[in-house]
């Protein structure tokens, strides 16, 4: 087994959920004003904006601009997300006058999958907050964040110890409740209910997949599922997956959970359609949403049933339906153009606007502890319209909202899971997680609390 392959894979299936140093994003030109319609997003108004500040009141910060730090493993997997959605929202940002009349400037901190403390002692030094960006491996540095107390709102979060942590805010749900119970409890009550007794996984061999893969398991059963088939596969990849699909045909499994890498999700598909088994469903999770993974899988898409839960985030493929979407597209098309808008930028802008709502509700006085706190009062955060409904301000309450896409030879399409608020089905029920598993991170863990943050 070649270590740069499974690395490769590790980053795949540990970012299902998802050059070292800085790198600014914004000129060094003096932003112009701007007028009130150009700072505006969706149904959120005067997001950025100038304004006259003054001294520096925390690190990072100065009178003239605001640093943050964007994590991300660009450097290994060249996936450009969190970068390009930075790049984006701090060049519209700072061109609507900045924040308060500072410019945003991201620091890329590129983990490289393994370089996770490196790049967060350098955050550690430098910014004055983490925004939007993620790593495979972000528990590697969570205990050196909280030991010297850097918030983040990020993009998304991947292992356990860090989903959860103390000075986070995550727009995802809090880490003691499934994020799919909804989803699951469609498909195996409503949807497929057929299925509901032969339910099967096929999951990565890696200790960051299989958390994850107990904590499905855990949730389906507690919804009513009935496992027939779980197994594990190696993350380098295998030639043939002619033995799987053999497995799960001999064991009748009708709904499979997979989490893995895509290339090998499509390989396993197309040879379950090369022996003719169609299951009722297979939950290919947000990670195969977008047009790749359609190609990869080439003809298994017109005759598997493939669906993904999109956590509340409103579909692309419905833009013009939704404001806030058609105007982040546009945003892309003006600040990078060519560059393709994916959930990974849609998390990450979410989290940019976030701050920069908070960060401008504290005037002048923009401090650590008072960003955090303004982003924790949001009860129903949506992005301006790009996302259901979440209530920030409680740390770890379950997520409320789903939808569902369904991948079709034409592309992705909403499923007919009876939305009942716009592009989503709110109302969701609540699974708490019972079983043993690794503990987010506290401030208690590091010797700190929450008046030491300034």
């Amino acid at each position: 087994m070649k270590p740069q392959r499974t690395l490769a894979a590790l980053v795949a299936v540990a970012l299902l959920a998802t050059a070292c140093g800085r790198g600014g994003s914004g000129g060094e030109e003096e932003a112009p004003a701007a007028s009130a319609a150009a700072a505006d997003f969706g149904d959120l108004k005067g997001v950025c904006g100038p304004g006259k500040p003054a001294g520096s009141p925390a690190q990072g910060v100065t009178a003239t601009e605001i640093n943050v730090g964007v994590f991300t493993d660009q450097g290994f997997d060249k996936r450009p997300d969190y970068t390009t959605a930075a790049k984006v929202f701090t060049s519209w940002c700072n061109e609507a006058g900045g924040v308060n009349g500072r410019r945003v400037v991201a620091n890329t901190r590129d983990s490289r999958l393994m370089e996770v403390r490196q790049r967060m002692l350098e955050s550690c030094r430098e910014d004055f907050f983490i925004v939007g960006g993620a790593s495979a491996l972000d528990g590697m540095g969570v205990r050196d964040r909280l030991n010297c107390l850097l918030p983040e709102f990020p993009a998304t979060t991947t292992q356990a110890e860090n989903n959860g942590s103390d000075l986070q805010i995550s727009q995802w749900g809090g880490s003691s409740y499934s994020r799919y119970t909804g989803y699951f409890t469609w498909l195996l009550k409503e949807a497929y209910p057929g299925s509901a007794k032969a339910v099967g996984s096929l999951v990565g061999d890696s200790p960051v997949t299989k958390v994850l893969a107990e904590q499905v398991k855990e949730t389906l059963e507690g919804v009513g599922g009935r496992f027939a088939y779980s197994d594990l596969y190696p993350v380098s990849g295998l030639a043939d997956w002619t033995p799987y699909a053999q497995a799960i045909k001999s064991r009748n499994v009708r709904g499979l959970v997979f989490y893995g890498n895509l290339t090998e999700l499509a390989k396993l598909e197309l040879a379950l359609t090369n022996i003719g088994y169609r299951l009722d469903w297979i939950d290919a999770n947000a990670y195969s949403y977008g047009p790749a993974f359609l190609k990869l899988a080439g003809r298994a898409i017109g005759f598997q049933n493939n669906l993904a839960d999109l956590g509340g985030i409103h579909p692309l493929e419905n833009a013009a339906a939704n404001p806030a979407t058609r105007r982040l597209i546009d945003l892309f098309e003006k600040y990078a153009p060519g560059a393709q808008v994916t959930l990974g930028t849609i998390r990450s802008f979410s989290a940019f606007l976030l701050f920069a709502k908070a960060a401008a509700a504290c005037g002048n006085d923009l401090t650590r502890r008072c960003v955090f706190e303004a982003g924790r009062r949001e009860t129903a955060w949506t992005a301006g319209g790009l996302q259901a409904p979440v209530d920030l301000s409680k740390p770890d309450a379950p997520l409320d909202c789903f939808n569902v896409e369904r991948a079709t030879p034409q592309g992705w399409r909403p499923a007919d899971f009876r939305p009942n608020k716009g592009a989503f089905r709110c109302g969701a029920p609540a699974y708490r997680l019972t079983r043993s598993y690794i503990k987010p991170v506290t401030l208690a863990d590091v010797g700190k609390t929450m008046a030491d943050l300034k």
